[in-house]
């Protein structure tokens, strides 16, 4: 005899038996991720886009720079090097009957510098390496120019260690120009000596006016001042010579 089994109904959920119950089948959701009913007002939490783009409370809190780099300064004018200025100094320089002293009275070291440094490359050409004795000597010379000075004024100088620098690096283009010229020059000969006399009075008449311009009772001592800056140029001179 057989055994009757008690089977039941198959439920097709496309809708097969439309007479049966239908079942429904629930969604997985991610895991530790609590209701969406349970925190309502914290977007984030629920991984709502259109919600958590909506709320402005953590996008304000960041702010944003639309100007980028337009705003930043040049890169030479925040290490301090002013290109115009060392033009308008260097014009000044080349003209030694009308010397502009109000462009040198904010005193800078990059523009020393550039002329030291051609200085030293043209004797390096020349086949001398004179960098070092350069900056040596122009520290020694603008500390020479400082004492002087204030030792003749007294209590009413007001001529700084940084204006000399300034001034006495400045006022080296002729002596530069001597080294560049002299590579075209036979040594030890008249034409150099000439061209050496030359630019060392010129260089001193340029500096010993600047110094009188900007430092107070420099009228009373522009004899002793230029028997100084004579004194400096002659020896950077030497250095071209011989």
């Amino acid at each position: 005899m057989a055994k009757e089994f008690n089977v039941p109904p198959v439920i097709f959920p496309s809708g097969a038996n439309p007479s049966g119950p239908t079942y429904q089948r629930r969604l997985p959701t991610a895991p530790f991720q609590p209701p969406r009913s349970s925190n309502p007002n914290i977007p984030f939490l629920s991984f709502d886009v259109t919600s958590a783009a909506a709320s402005t409370s953590f996008a304000t809190s960041v702010p944003i720079n639309a100007a980028g780099f337009d705003d930043e300064p040049p890169l030479l004018e925040e290490l301090g090097i002013n290109t115009k200025q060392i033009y308008q100094k260097t014009l000044s320089i080349l003209n030694p009957f009308r010397i502009n002293h109000h462009l040198h009275e904010d005193g800078d070291l990059s523009g020393p510098f550039l002329f030291l440094m051609a200085f030293g490359l043209f004797q390096l050409l020349a086949g001398k390496l004179h960098f070092g004795i350069l900056l040596g000597w122009v520290t020694m010379a603008s500390m020479f120019l400082y004492v002087v000075f204030n030792m003749l004024a007294g209590k009413n100088g007001n001529l700084d260690m940084f204006t000399c620098f300034s001034l006495i690096g400045y006022c080296m283009l002729p002596i530069v120009m001597l080294s560049a010229v002299s590579l075209f020059l036979p040594q030890g000969g008249v034409v150099i000596m000439v061209a050496t006399g030359m630019l060392v009075i010129w260089s001193t008449r340029v500096c010993a006016r600047l110094v009188v311009e900007l430092a107070n009772c420099g009228d009373e001592h522009r004899g002793l001042i230029m028997y100084a800056c004579f004194l400096i140029y002659m020896l950077f001179s030497l250095l071209v010579i011989f």
